[in-house]
Parts: structure tokens; sequence; C-alpha cells
């Protein structure tokens, strides 16, 4: 049996506590997708509904440019889903796994108030 290997105080290293590069890697980019005060936002906006992205620009007054730059960044984080309608797109949130770590984010932030 090989040695383990222990950290400074003489415990053990939980190594085996530790998930896989394939899974931290898109772990850490759903986690950016939080991580940012517009996106954030957004998130907050398609709570419960679909709206289209001139009424995303319109609520947080930010430019068509800023607004399809972040839902990128959303969508590749695969937080928000969408569907065109003609001229307009829709996005809502990818599923309930979402909803929920939005839900428990802005809990959790609430409480250090």
């Amino acid at each position: 049996m090989p040695p383990t290997e222990t950290d400074c105080n003489g415990d053990p290293v939980l190594t085996d506590d530790l998930p896989e590069e394939a899974v931290l890697t898109p772990t850490v980019q759903l986690l950016k997708g939080f991580a940012d005060s517009t996106r954030l936002r957004i998130l907050c906006l398609l709570r419960g509904r679909e709206v289209c992205v001139h009424e995303i620009v319109d609520a947080l007054e930010v430019s068509q440019s800023a607004v399809s730059h972040q839902l990128r960044v959303l969508r590749d984080a695969r937080l928000v889903a969408h569907r065109r309608d003609g001229r307009h797109v829709y996005y809502r949130l990818a599923d309930d796994h979402v909803r929920e770590m939005l839900e428990n984010a802005l809990s959790h932030g609430a409480e250090g108030m």
C-alpha cells in the first residue's frame, strides 16, 4: 500500500474528495456566469418567464451590444436557453437547477445584509 500523503498537521490529504478536472472546468464556467452583476440581473429578469432581448435592454438600461455579450456568456455557461421567433430572440433560464442556484445565491447574499 502506498504511503498516505499528510498535510502540515499530519492529517491525511483528502485528494479523493477532489472532482476530476473534466468536472471542474465546466463548473468554473457555470459559476462565472453568476459572477457579474449585469449577468445576475439578467438571470433575475428571466425567473419564471421568457424575456425578449429588447426588453432586457430596456429593463437594464444598457446597450444592446452589452446585453448580447452578457447573454453569450450566460449561454456558454449553460445558464440560459433561447428561441428565435422571427426577428425576436427570447431567453429563459436553462432549467430548474439554474433557478434553484439563483434563488439560493440571492438568499445567501441577503443573509449577509
